[in-house]
């Protein structure tokens, strides 16, 4: 397989949100109302992409998959708070008044926002992807299941091309509570909104229909280990995924494709609890 181009878009602190705009690849600029920031992220991150590569929706088809990592489900706080005045009796979280009255307190666009299947949809649905897909969560390990798959349904002759990728939406109320919780010692400040798609490709349909590998990918892995986050991660500090969550593997494979004339490896554990390794070839 070689990767053909990789799409980026990352919004660290302070960073204005025009630079996440997926209007140019909306088929229906009126869909937009039903999208998230990690849908935004994944649109963006996904035409650029297949501008780069060089892939036109009419290419795509059945002979494409799509293949991502979404990351912890994002909320803000102005959405929950309603939402749980609802839903307590006593003091205490009632399932019962959630179903019948809580519920009915979030914005009734909310669900499209917020689900995390979404961002594949909006992906599939904008550039006419119709073949094999998968969506996982939340971080990183997911993300190496992801390219296990697409790299699976290319060798089988599924598809001709995938995209591969990881979103996403960190800088809001209930993930960055999640982040605090698994993760006490990181920075909240630290975290950015980021997605991150990869084109990958069997080399002989890459070459037919006149693309250029950027880059060859020899190897992938992932172990995963149980632990108890308070007792502290069992293989030192983790790097992959604190700061772009499910989107650090597939930007830092993007990366790589940046320093050619090299062999690029990447190993280390996640921060919940994976240890995962891609290896890439970039060619002179």
């Amino acid at each position: 397989m070689v990767l053909s181009a990789a799409g980026r878009v990352g919004l660290g602190p302070g960073a204005p949100d025009v630079e996440c705009d997926p209007t140019p690849w909306l088929k229906v600029r009126k869909s937009r109302k039903y999208m998230g920031r990690q849908d935004d992220l994944a649109v963006t991150a996904a035409g650029r992409a297949l501008e780069a590569a060089g892939l036109r929706a009419e290419q795509l088809g059945p002979r494409a998959g799509l293949y991502l990592s979404i990351a912890w489900l994002g909320f803000e706080l102005e959405d929950i708070v309603p939402v749980l005045d609802a839903s307590v009796t006593e003091g205490r979280f009632d399932l019962d008044r959630f179903t019948r009255q809580g519920m009915r307190k979030a914005h009734p666009l909310l669900t499209f926002r917020c689900l995390p299947n979404m961002p594949a949809y909006h992906i599939s649905a904008n550039f006419n992807i119709q073949g094999g897909y998968l969506t996982t969560y939340p971080g990183t390990g997911q993300f190496l299941q992801c390219l296990e798959e697409a790299s699976l349904a290319l060798e089988s002759g599924e598809i001709d091309a995938a995209l591969v990728g990881g979103v996403a939406f960190q800088r809001n109320f209930l993930t960055a509570w999640q982040r605090a919780r698994v993760q006490p010692a990181a920075d909240p400040s630290g975290a950015w909104d980021a997605a991150a798609v990869l084109v990958l490709e069997r080399e002989d349909a890459c070459l037919a229909r006149g693309g250029r590998a950027l880059g060859r990918l020899l190897a992938h892995d992932v172990t995963y280990a149980p632990f108890d986050p308070d007792e502290g991660f069992p293989q030192g500090d983790p790097d992959l995924g604190a700061r772009l969550g499910a989107a650090e593997g597939p930007w830092r494979i993007a990366e790589f494709l940046q320093q050619p004339g090299a062999v690029h490896t990447h190993r280390g554990p996640t921060v919940d609890g994976f240890t995962v390794s891609f290896t890439v070839e970039v060619p002179p």
